[in-house]
């Protein structure tokens, strides 16, 4: 330990400053239009030998002393055995329906290919990266494991910030994942149990005891987990959570004594946690915050300490991982293109599902990790697979844009119908006035309804019935006035950026918005709506209701009115008329207004010509 610091200060000084880096990184990475995982684990990296410890190795030395390490790798574990579960719970059996034979042939062949080649590569790598003593075919069969991997999580955030999880290719995609993660860890299971196995017996007891296991989980927990939601209208009991996460604890166990790594334990509990009842969305959302942004970049701090960019210091090392990033882009890109354009997609659309299946991240990680701690592969190789998976990872939004745009793939779907008002609704308080000046200003055309969950979860991208309350409220309000209202949802981690496209691909006559605060006398508005008033291309109103509002109309500067903002306001009855640089603008008071009766102003835009 450095001299006068105890251990706890320094596991707190570690979490500190691996918190700090990790969301500095991946707050940069965003803005450069990738996922934020490539920016956590970057930092990880970064605090390592690889950086840090090759600029100031005494700072390195002091953070992370060697005596501290088995502390963080345990925590770093724990971190991941709640991850895996939280995998395991945004694992919906519904992915794997509607898309049958496609979806499994996409997906085995993205299995199929990228083992087939990492079991070739293992030939010339086992004598030269191989750990002494390891067996060929424990390295071969790790070697091909880890390069079928596809992440997930940080392909369905892909997806959902690209706006295309809903498109064709979004949800093939997503599905092949969802099968093909099923299958790699079932194979990596294999795996580690037969590089922990001692002989013929052992192998044939760890798959006795795996096949127990798994019957346990479907025929006797599976059961007993169904009686534990809540039942209607009730939050879920703190004994409720408690009894969970003790499951968690005991499934990881069961599965590392058993010999296949506590992580599939973990995965399985979370895969088969009972949908509905919000049961699965109250332990995700009590767990997911504290694990992914505390313990999680635990792990790659973790991950990063056992990186070391430095060992690749030859020619041939670099040629070496070189031919291990061509064999995984090969295997997956390759495997996943040809067996969709097998089944009926096009070139552009195979080779988008190609790339998008080529996204590994965090979980190859989480496997590589594995195989380290296993012994089965070499520190060395270790590092290789790491740039693989960061490289893999980091250029799958870049090449899909390449080979299939956004706005092409939006443009060849099915263009939905235009709406007369698109209506955004957030605050359960602002549900009912939005709708009632929706009606008037329809005229009797299409009502669609937007609810937007502000949210940089990963599960939140993959679940299609938010049980949040301005839906519900949503609901009962449509159904009080026997209106037909479409309802659309969407994830975002920046609303304004999604409402505006949302506002766009449906060519809303009016974008309906509310806000709950007093519009000050120039009219200047910021934060979401400040935004999408200065980016939407169709026509904004935003209707205000406050405490205090005294005033039936302001004059702002005058100018020529807009004839789309003169039709919004004839239908109103607006009197004043002015311009701003956003484009016309229009205030006044309507007669909607909350059912307290507070007094409320709407305020009008048309976007200015671009």
């Amino acid at each position: 330990m450095p001299h006068g610091v105890s251990p706890i200060a320094l596991l707190l000084l570690q979490v500190g400053v691996v918190l700090f880096a990790a969301r500095a990184l991946a707050r940069l990475m965003r803005r450069m239009g990738q996922p934020a995982v490539i920016g956590e684990i970057v930092a990880g990296i970064a605090l390592g030998p690889s950086l840090l410890g090759w600029i100031w190795p005494e700072g390195m030395a002091w953070l992370f002393p060697t005596s501290s390490l088995g502390g963080l790798a345990l925590v770093a574990q724990l971190g991941l055995v709640f991850f895996m579960f939280l995998v395991g719970l945004e694992f919906d059996p519904r992915l794997l329906g509607g898309r049958g034979k496609q979806s499994f042939l996409i997906s085995q062949a993205s299995i199929g290919a990228p083992f087939a080649l990492g079991v070739a590569l293992a030939y010339p790598l086992h004598p030269l990266l191989a750990p002494a003593g390891v067996p060929f075919l424990s390295f071969a069969l790790f070697l091909g494991a880890a390069m079928s991997i596809t992440a997930f999580p940080v392909l369905a955030r892909i997806l959902a910030e690209r706006g295309v999880l809903g498109t064709r290719i979004g949800a093939i995609s997503l599905s092949c994942a969802a099968f093909a993660d099923v299958t790699a860890w079932c194979i990596l299971a294999f795996v580690v149990s037969v590089a922990r196995s001692e002989g013929m017996f052992g192998g044939i007891l760890t798959t006795t005891l795996t096949a127990v296991f798994i019957a346990v989980i479907f025929w006797v927990v599976r059961p007993v987990l169904r009686r534990l939601g809540p039942r209607s209208g009730q939050a879920i009991h703190a004994d409720t959570v408690a009894i969970t996460l003790l499951l968690v604890l005991v499934s990881a166990a069961a599965t590392e004594l058993i010999g296949i790594h506590a992580l599939f334990g973990a995965f399985l509990l979370g895969a088969v946690m009972p949908r509905g009842a919000g049961v699965t969305e109250a332990i995700t959302a009590k767990l997911e915050d504290f694990v992914l942004v505390v313990l999680l970049p635990l792990f790659f701090a973790y991950n990063g300490l056992r990186t070391e960019i430095g060992s690749l210091s030859s020619g041939k090392d670099w040629l070496l991982c070189g031919a291990i990033i061509a064999a995984a882009c090969v295997g997956k890109f390759g495997g996943s293109a040809l067996a969709a354009r097998a089944v009926g997609f096009s070139w552009r659309e195979s080779s988008a599902i190609g790339v998008l299946m080529n996204t590994r991240g965090l979980m190859e990680l989480i496997v590589l990790n594995v195989g380290l701690d296993l012994g089965v592969i070499s520190p060395q190789l270790f590092t290789m697979m790491v740039v693989m998976a960061l490289v893999t990872t980091w250029i799958t939004t870049p090449l899909l844009e390449w080979i299939y745009p956004r706005a092409k793939m939006l443009a060849e779907q099915a263009a939905p119908p235009p709406v007369a008002v698109l209506v955004c609704v957030s605050d359960p308080s602002g549900v009912a006035p939005l709708l009632a000046l929706a009606e008037r200003l329809a005229g009797g055309g299409p009502i669609a309804a937007l609810h937007v969950c502000r949210s940089d979860r990963p599960s939140t991208y993959l679940r299609a019935d938010h049980a949040e309350e301005p839906l519900q409220t949503l609901h009962d309000q449509i159904a009080e006035r026997g209106l037909t209202v479409e309802i659309i949802e969407t994830v975002a981690a920046d609303p304004a950026r999604d409402i505006v496209r949302v506002a766009g691909e449906r060519r809303a006559a009016l974008l309906l918005m509310g806000i709950h605060r007093p519009l000050l006398v120039e009219g200047d508005l910021g934060g979401v709506v400040g935004r999408v008033l200065a980016d939407a291309e169709v026509p904004v109103g935003v209707h205000v209701y406050h405490e205090g509002v005294g005033f039936t109309a302001v004059e702002l500067a005058a100018g020529e009115a807009d004839p789309a903002v003169l039709a919004l306001a004839g239908k109103l009855g607006l009197p004043r008329a002015g311009t701003r640089d956003a484009g016309t603008l229009y205030v006044g008071r309507t007669d909607v207004a909350p059912p307290a009766g507070v007094p409320a102003l709407l305020l009008a835009t048309a976007p200015a010509a671009r």
